[in-house]
């Protein structure tokens, strides 16, 4: 089919709601960016859940809505939040989950109510996903995605790149086929939360852009080729190509339990958060915050990226980057045809 990878431009009239209902998860994966201390440990309830996605639902033409935890399938209400949603009127409504599906929630929502059960899996085989997820994760994860396929609900697969499984992403078109997923989201490790805590953890987990760069473009393709829309972060960009930064220019919103609400999802490891949700009102934080570095201009592009993981990025002799470091949300993606 051999199918073109288009850079996804950011979109001025979408708001996209990264919502985290809870930080609680049954799982302790090594590369969890889940910060308790600066996300709070709280379960929201539904009445504040409901109050909080009325605050963003009329900031643009278009609000889509990704439920997160966490494992947000451990709330009790998760069904009352996705119904919620859809009563304020987002045009979609996902749900990340490691698969486990507590509460019985394919029986409690139905396909007309979710757009797509997201399932993360960072490898081919037990063998390489579990080390990484927990044992037992690949049983669980590929169970749930295949019980959500016979309910009718669309599906699709997230998979974090790391040093732990990037020999083995080219593994993972075989599995997508047979699982039958619509969509395929290839993830690059982040130097957050987990990955934050140890510095030889982030020698060990960060991919090289060598390896990065030849590693996922054939394995998209082939992906394509099966008629499943790939999509991944552009991550390195060259010199020549323009940097844009969506906290300047997108409607991005992550939004974590103790009221912290982040426009770039690199920052969330620090109190540098936009905006918080005080009384029940979006309000802007005092300076100096994260919207304060996006509108600074370096050589090497993310400014972010400059300050949390530098190790990404390559100079020459002369001390000048060879290359630039892209917005961590800017996509590019291949879909069929």
């Amino acid at each position: 089919m051999n199918s073109t990878a288009r850079t996804v431009e950011f979109s001025r009239d979408a708001t996209n709601v990264f919502f985290h209902i809870l930080t609680r998860c049954n799982l302790r994966c090594r590369h969890c960016y889940i910060n308790p201390a600066q996300h709070g440990a709280a379960d929201l309830p539904l009445a504040t859940i409901e109050t909080w996605l009325g605050i963003f639902a009329g900031r643009g033409p278009q609000a889509n809505v990704i439920f997160l935890g966490g494992e947000p399938t451990l709330h009790p209400d998760l069904a009352g939040a996705i119904r919620a949603a859809r009563r304020l009127g987002y045009a979609s409504v996902t749900v990340d989950t490691n698969g486990y599906l507590f509460h019985d929630i394919l029986n409690q929502v139905t396909p007309q109510d979710v757009d797509f059960f997201s399932f993360s899996l960072d490898g081919p085989a037990p063998a390489v996903n579990d080390p990484i997820r927990g044992k037992g994760s690949f049983a669980h994860c590929t169970a749930g995605l295949r019980a959500a396929r016979r309910r009718g609900f669309r599906t699709s697969l997230i998979y974090t790149v790391s040093s732990d499984n990037i020999e083995a992403l080219k593994d993972m078109p075989p599995l997508l086929a047979e699982l039958g997923v619509e969509r395929f989201f290839i993830q690059v490790i982040g130097i957050r939360g987990k990955s934050a805590q140890r510095a030889d953890h982030q020698e060990q987990l960060q991919v090289s852009r060598v390896d990065w760069l030849a590693a996922v473009a054939p394995v998209a393709q082939a992906v394509a080729d099966l008629g499943i829309t790939v999509t991944w972060p552009k991550v390195y960009l060259d010199l020549a190509e323009p940097f844009e930064c969506a906290g300047r220019v997108a409607e991005n919103f992550f939004i974590f339990p103790n009221g912290r609400v982040y426009r770039c999802p690199l920052c969330e490891d620090f109190p540098l958060h936009a905006f918080a949700i005080e009384d029940q009102r979006l309000v802007a934080t005092g300076k100096i915050n994260e919207a304060d570095l996006f509108n600074l201009e370096i050589p090497e592009g993310c400014v972010m990226n400059r300050l949390i993981q530098p190790a990404n990025i390559e100079y020459d002799a002369d001390g000048k980057p060879l290359h630039r470091i892209a917005c961590c949300l800017l996509k590019e993606e291949i879909a069929p045809g």
